[in-house]
This record gives structure tokens, C-alpha cells and sequence, in this order.
């Protein structure tokens, strides 16, 4: 199908004052492969243990929950992509729907998550392929990861479709694989096991406090969803198709989430907690090797290598290059990042740059998960405070619905909750993070920069 921008594409544009740059080439489902693909189908695989601690074996309810709750998030970017449908992300929606100053730091505090990701997913990566083969050092496996990914991207937004499609099929395969796997050793009373809702709801364990201890780490799960508003310019089908995507992307990997992570919890009947980080580490590799030996052991851990380290930092360099493309086009950026490159329509400069960032962070912070993990989230949660607030004032007075309303309220109210009950070092990089945002804002001032956007001609 034809990349030429519709009329009614370049019209909607030139209300913000812009013009039609990156290529229109993406349907409704490269948007929802591309959403499940950043949120990673098989991310509980890596993380089980931990999700298994914190709620006591309820991992499919605390999914549930986290959906639930990331769900007013995503009706609120689903409206703000209608109102305004520009690249940019929460960086334009803030900006227009609020206050530019403020639109400003939701760019700044979501850049922080957006830069962090792919370096935390190429660490991941490495630290995987390494237990698979321990000749091959982590850096070499860094630089390969990051080599391979800038150039599916440069190649062009259609290019990093087709492989979004690869690499979805590819993780649904091993996921369809474990879960007959799974479904054929309940049956067969594996490990004690038997087909029962407790992972869904133990009376026994279930408690308010503990299920929102466990929220956080359910919440954390699902951020990527937002990305595919990063793509309104390059979509066929407009803004509709982007707030259609963001809200079945959600559905469909909470879904996936639910079903993988009930199986495997019924595989560990006689437990509550690991009984050490390590088992919980190694959590869901065990189960694999508990269902069908150490081969499905190591198919788990390779398809989380490559699942982390190249198909979702693929879609992550993707949508950070966007975010970096909007601001330099707004001059809230060096405006060299706004260069898009006229045979592929890839904003090159910006993804170069966020190639060579994750590079040099990947080899500067090689297997130290923990720390990164700790940073990345912050940024994300304070701009969705922002959305959320956009959102209300955007569309307050005569015509306020449901979902400009109480939406926003009850979703700014969760991720206030998740915000604050986040990890110490995340709140300190992230709040340091947030003070150089404010001082950029303050040089603009001083030397009569302005960050004003353009709302509608």
C-alpha cells in the first residue's frame, strides 16, 4: 500500500504547523504488533520469582490488577492521540493540552525511561546469551545486539515492521509450546500439581496490602503500550488507529501475561515465596525443566535474550529516535535531530544518537540489571502523572465526559501510589533527573528561547 500521505493526513498536520516528514506506511496491526512487541509477551518468563514473592503465588490476579490499573492510562493516551495527532508522545500532549513548559518535562522525565530501556534490555540481553554460551563475553555480546538493531532501524519504519511481525510469532511459538507443555504436566499431577483458581484468588494469602505491594511490579510490566503514540505520523488510519492499537496492545498482552503466569504458578502448589533471590531468579527456568527437561529451559532463556535484547530494544531505539525527532522539530531539542533522511524517512541522526548512548551505557553498565532497572520507570510514571492532568484541563468545562473526568482522576491517583512506593535510587536519579529538565527550562527563559506549541490553526 502507498506510503503517500492522504490529504486529510497532510491537512491534520498543517493545523500544528507542520509538515508531513516521516513516512505513512504502518496498519493498525504493525501498531499492535509493535505495542506487544515493546511490552514483550514473554516478559513475566524473567521476572515470575519476583511477582511470585511479592503476592504469594496470586501472579495471574496481581496481572489482572496491573492491567486494570494501566488501563485509565491508556483511555487517556487514547484520547489525547485523537485531540492531538502528532508524533511526540506524551511530550505533545502535555504541551498542547496543558502548558508547553510542562509539556517540556513530560518529554524530559518520559526521555529518561525511553534512553534507559534499551541499554537495561541489551544488559539483559547479555547477561542471558552469556548463561547460554559463557565463552562469548557480555560487552561482545552488547555491541553485537546494538549493531544489529540500528540497522533494521535505518533501514526504515516498515523495515522494523516486518521484524516486529518475526520476532512476535516467534515468542508466541515458545509461549504456545509451554503452555500445552504446561497444561499436559498439570494434568498429569507434575510436582503435586492440579488445575485450580488459587493462583487467581487463595483466601488463605489474600490480603489488600499484599496485593498492592505486589502492584508495582505488575504495573512496571505493561510500560511500552504508550510507545505506538510515538508512530501518529508515520500511521495509516490516523489517530483512531493509534488509540485502537494502544487499547487492544494492553488487552492482548495482559491476557498473555494472565494465562502463562496461572500455569505456572499451579506448578508450584507447595509454595508461597522462593526460599532465596536466586530460586526466585531462576523461577520460571526451573518450571520450564520441571515440564519438559533442560531443553525447554534453555529455549525460555534464549527467547528472553532475544526478546529483550533485540526485539524490544528494536521497537525501544524506534520510539525513542520519534520522541528525539518531536522536541528537535520544536526546537526544545539540537535541532540536527529533526534531519529525516529522504530515502527511508528514518529521523537517522536521532536514531545514530540513541544507538550510541545505549552502546556506551550498555558497556559502562554491563550486568548491573538491578541498577538500571531501578531508573528506567521513573521517567515513564511522572509523565503519565502529567497525561493524566492534561487530559482533565483539556477537556474541562461544557461536554465533560467519563473519560475526561474520573478517568484521569483514578488513574493519576495509581500511579501517584506506584510513584511513591518506588525504589529509593529511582526517585533520587529520577528527582536529579527532573532538576536538569527545570534548569534547561530556565536557560530557554534566559536566553528567549520559547517552548511554545502550536495548538490547532
Amino acid at each position: 500500500m502507498s506510503d503517500i500521505p492522504t490529504p486529510a493526513d497532510s491537512a491534520q498536520l498543517a493545523r500544528f504547523g507542520y509538515t508531513q516528514q516521516l513516512k505513512r506506511q504502518l496498519s493498525l496491526g504493525d501498531l499492535l504488533i509493535y505495542g506487544m512487541v515493546f511490552m514483550v509477551p514473554l516478559a513475566p518468563f524473567s521476572i515470575f520469582g519476583g511477582v511470585f514473592d511479592a503476592s504469594h503465588g496470586m501472579v495471574p490476579l496481581t496481572y489482572l490488577i496491573g492491567f486494570v490499573a494501566m488501563l485509565f492510562t491508556a483511555i487517556s493516551y487514547q484520547q489525547m492521540s485523537q485531540a492531538f495527532p502528532v508524533a511526540g508522545s506524551v511530550y505533545a500532549y502535555v504541551g498542547r493540552g496543558l502548558n508547553s513548559q510542562l509539556g517540556f518535562l513530560a518529554g524530559w522525565a518520559i526521555l529518561l525511561d525511553y534512553l534507559l530501556v534499551p541499554t537495561l534490555l541489551y544488559v539483559i540481553g547479555a547477561n542471558a546469551m552469556a548463561n547460554v554460551f559463557p565463552g562469548i563475553s557480555q560487552p561482545v555480546w552488547i555491541v553485537f545486539f546494538v549493531l544489529v538493531n540500528t540497522l533494521v532501524n535505518l533501514r526504515g519504519i516498515q523495515t522494523t515492521a516486518r521484524a516486529n511481525r518475526l520476532f512476535l510469532y516467534g515468542q508466541l511459538v515458545v509461549l504456545v509450546v509451554f503452555v500445552v507443555l504446561a497444561s499436559i504436566a498439570i494434568s498429569n499431577g507434575v510436582n503435586g500439581a492440579s488445575w485450580t483458581m488459587k493462583p487467581l484468588y487463595n483466601p488463605a494469602e489474600f490480603s489488600l496490602p499484599l496485593i498492592f505491594s505486589a502492584l508495582s511490579v505488575a504495573v512496571l510490566s505493561f510500560l511500552g503500550f504508550d510507545a505506538i503514540s510515538t508512530l501518529s505520523e508515520e500511521t495509516r488510519g490516523g489517530s483512531r488507529a493509534v488509540g485502537r492499537a494502544t487499547l487492544w496492545a494492553l488487552t492482548l498482552v495482559a491476557a498473555l501475561f494472565m494465562v502463562q503466569t496461572w500455569l505456572a504458578a499451579l506448578l508450584q502448589p507447595n509454595l508461597v515465596q522462593y526460599p532465596s533471590p536466586e530460586a526466585s531468579n531462576n523461577a520460571f527456568y526451573e518450571i520450564g525443566r520441571l515440564v519438559a527437561g533442560p531443553w525447554l529451559q534453555i529455549v525460555i532463556a534464549l527467547a528472553v535474550a532475544i526478546g529483550a535484547a533485540i526485539a524490544n530494544s528494536l521497537v525501544a531505539q524506534a520510539a525513542t529516535s520519534r520522541l528525539l525527532f518531536a522536541m528537535a522539530r520544536d526546537r526544545q531539542l539540537p535541532q540536527f535531530l529533526s534531519q529525516i533522511d529522504a530515502k527511508t524517512g528514518v529521523p537517522q541522526r536521532a536514531t545514530l544518537l540513541v544507538a550510541g548512548l545505549s552502546l556506551v551505557l550498555g558497556l559502562l553498565f554491563v550486568g548491573q540489571i538491578d541498577l538500571l532497572a531501578s531508573m528506567c520507570n521513573f521517567g515513564a510514571l511522572t509523565a503519565f502523572l502529567l497525561l493524566h492532568v492534561a487530559v482533565a484541563w483539556h477537556y474541562r468545562g461544557a461536554g465533560r465526559r467519563v473519560v475526561h473526568g474520573l478517568v484521569p482522576l483514578i488513574g493519576f491517583v495509581i500511579i501517584s501510589y506506584v510513584l511513591v512506593n518506588s525504589d529509593i535510587y529511582a526517585k533520587v536519579g529520577g528527582s536529579c533527573w527532573i532538576v536538569l529538565g527545570i534548569a534547561v527550562l530556565v536557560f530557554f527563559k534566559a536566553t528567549g528561547r520559547s517552548t511554545e506549541l502550536k495548538v490547532a490553526a
